[in-house]
């Protein structure tokens, strides 16, 4: 039997006989088995005195039970009572009781009883997730040019004006479906003195929704159905020129396209847009003025042409640093027997929260047109402008 055993059953004698004790009484006499390992003389006197003195149950029973401790591990006693003696650390009255008298009141007040309300009742609202999001930005922007009558390069003065709105509603389960709106429109006037004809004459006019459908295929990959429409809010004209070259609905395009979209999120997310691939696509061009048929590539006499075809369009959003970004569209549809491209870049310089200064530049290509003898089928449009800005 080892020493922890023997050890175990002594404390157990030691509980039972001690069992009988007040509860409020504190015991000095079991102090010996709980400090450091000590040999004390009276366990020892006992076991070779001819006829020992018997104490009470308690320190009898601790007596033995470090006996036992001295006898099977001698190794754990680093002290004996002696020297604690000469340190003037062991007390007295170590084998006497000790004993804590508590006096009680026979009777105490009673503890007051606060009313406990009735617990309010908690209302629970259940909110369905809404996958809706809006958002848009805006700008109205001037140009002024003065230039005198004597100037030495020559020139005219001319004042222009453009006013810009893009609004977008997408939905998005965040799961595998998601749907795209966005609305693009663009209106912009300017003056020249050299024109007698016209007092106002547009330099940017656009009205474009763009529609897509996607499900999910893989991580930013998505099937996608896209509509994509567009035309101009007035007329198209040309300085000393009474003709119209353009007007609302004529042309109006409309182009359906299934495919794939790849989502672009890099450079920490400052680059962000999409990539569509549609090699199916319906193209429907539809002009109101029939005199401007030929001019959009449908035959004399009729509103219409469809023909089907593949798309490309890229539409990307750069945020080069806080202050600059660069918005960038790029479409391409080919029928096979025409081709038309576009690329729309704009440059924002962010002055302020509500001030900003915008570059425009806009190379096209349409071999449905008529050709210039020094464009060919290329056209170019550029502007900019400084003025108010906003986003929501």
């Amino acid at each position: 039997m080892d020493s922890l055993t023997v050890l175990r059953r002594q404390l157990d004698s030691l509980q039972q006989v001690n069992s009988q004790l007040r509860t409020e009484s504190s015991d000095g006499r079991y102090l010996r088995l709980f400090a450091p390992t000590t040999f004390y003389h009276s366990g020892a006197n006992k076991q070779l005195s001819l006829s020992p003195k018997i104490g009470d149950e308690v320190t009898d029973a601790v007596d033995a039970a470090l006996m036992s401790l001295y006898m099977r591990r001698p190794d754990l006693v680093k002290n004996d009572e002696s020297q604690l003696k000469k340190v003037g650390s062991l007390r007295d009255d170590v084998n006497t009781e000790l004993t804590q008298k508590v006096e009680l009141v026979e009777m105490a007040a009673p503890i007051p009883q606060e009313p406990q309300a009735a617990p309010a009742p908690v209302a629970v609202l259940i909110q369905k997730p809404n996958f809706w999001k809006f958002k848009g930005d805006g700008y109205l922007q001037f140009l002024q040019n003065y230039v005198s009558d004597n100037w030495h390069k020559g020139g005219e003065s001319n004042y222009s004006a453009v006013a810009a709105a893009t609004l977008e509603l997408n939905y998005n389960d965040k799961d595998k479906v998601t749907f795209e709106n966005k609305l693009e429109m663009k209106l912009g006037f300017q003056t020249s003195q050299s024109d007698t004809v016209h007092k106002f004459k547009t330099n940017n006019d656009l009205l474009r929704l763009t529609s897509k459908l996607g499900l999910q295929a893989h991580k930013r990959w998505y099937y996608t159905l896209q509509v994509l429409a567009y035309t101009q809010f007035a007329k198209g004209l040309k300085a000393n020129d009474v003709n119209t070259y353009s007007d609302f609905m004529s042309p109006f395009h409309l182009n359906v396209g299934v495919g794939m979209e790849y989502k672009v999120e890099a450079f920490d997310k400052r680059l962000t847009g999409s990539l569509n691939f549609l090699p199916l696509s319906f193209n429907l061009v539809y002009v109101d003025r029939l005199g401007l048929a030929e001019k959009n590539g449908i035959s004399s006499g009729r509103h219409t042409s469809e023909d089907f075809g593949s798309q490309f369009t890229a539409d990307l959003k750069w945020q080069i640093v806080d202050q600059l970004s660069w918005k960038t569209r790029f479409y391409a549809n080919t029928s096979y027997h025409r081709a038309l491209v576009e690329w729309e870049n704009q440059f924002e310089l962010k002055v302020t929260k509500y001030l900003s200064a915008n570059l425009f530049l806009y190379p096209r290509f349409d071999d449905s047109g008529t050709w210039d003898n020094d464009m060919g089928y290329f056209q170019f449009q550029e502007w900019s402008s400084i003025g108010l800005s906003y986003s929501w």
